[in-house]
């Protein structure tokens, strides 16, 4: 009898593939990496951070604004 060893990957929880997406998004939008990162991990409404940018809000203006 061989016995077989499992490789263990790395669980990757919803929260962080959420989060990843979002860091992504607001990258996308221009927001600087700390206002993203800071933004992706909170509960801020992330189509409201893009719109925001979009019509001519400054990204650390619209950051006040949402955290």
């Amino acid at each position: 009898m061989t016995e077989m060893t499992e490789v263990a990957e790395p669980e990757i929880s919803e929260r962080s593939k959420v989060e990843s997406w979002r860091l992504h998004v607001l990258i996308e939008a221009g927001y600087p990496l700390g206002l993203a990162e800071r933004l992706a991990a909170s509960e801020a409404d992330l189509h409201l951070a893009v719109e925001l940018v979009t019509s001519g809000c400054e990204h650390a203006t619209a950051a006040e604004i949402l955290l």
